[in-house]
């Protein structure tokens, strides 16, 4: 569908050019910004490969298994029916940290391991469905919670900004807001779709 939008707006755009005349100034538009989405993917290569090394040092050190205990009370009572001990909370601590210090795509891999150990440990689930706890998943990872939003921070530093990290509080309240509406929407959806069964 996304696609159909993105090539949308692009041949929206050119008609509109053509119409009003400024097809030299969109064309000019389209090579800077081209130009610009290289130069940004480059300057953020430095931060995440940053904060990478960091979680691999820290799950190297054990940090990262210490924190997925701490997280495991919570997470056992949000994720109903998932092991306890088992990989698919871990997995879920672990991009949960990861999410913690803003690193979007340094979470990933533990995400994607998060939600094959959820298929696994919930073998009842239809293959062609996503199950509750999938979806809760990708909602609290989708609202991520940040306490150091460093992919934003060095979008911020890049162009200009004498404090990257002024944002902190407005990301604090805004990541607990967004956690919050996540969890108790996936939770009433949950119980309305237990109640239709």
């Amino acid at each position: 569908m996304m696609k159909y939008i993105i090539t949308g707006l692009i041949v929206l755009a050119f008609i509109f050019s053509l119409i009003s005349g400024r097809t030299a100034e969109v064309s000019t538009a389209f090579l800077e910004e081209c130009t610009g989405a290289v130069e940004l993917a480059f300057s953020l290569i430095g931060i995440m490969c940053l904060w990478s090394g960091i979680m691999n040092v820290a799950q190297g050190a054990g940090l990262t298994e210490k924190l997925a205990k701490l997280f495991s009370p919570i997470l056992s009572r949000l994720f109903k029916g998932l092991k306890r001990n088992g990989n698919a909370l871990r997995f879920i601590a672990l991009n949960l940290t990861a999410n913690l210090l803003g690193l979007g795509n340094a979470s990933t891999p533990f995400g994607i391991a998060a939600m094959k150990e959820i298929e696994k440990e919930e073998r009842s689930t239809a293959p062609e469905k996503a199950s509750h706890n999938m979806i809760l998943f990708t909602v609290m990872n989708t609202a991520s919670l940040q306490i150091i939003p460093a992919t934003v921070a060095a979008i911020r530093l890049r162009n200009g900004s004498e404090n990257p990290m002024e944002i902190l509080p407005c990301v604090w309240i805004a990541s607990c807001l967004s956690l919050t509406a996540a969890i108790g929407a996936a939770s009433f959806f949950r119980r309305l779709h237990a109640k239709h069964l």
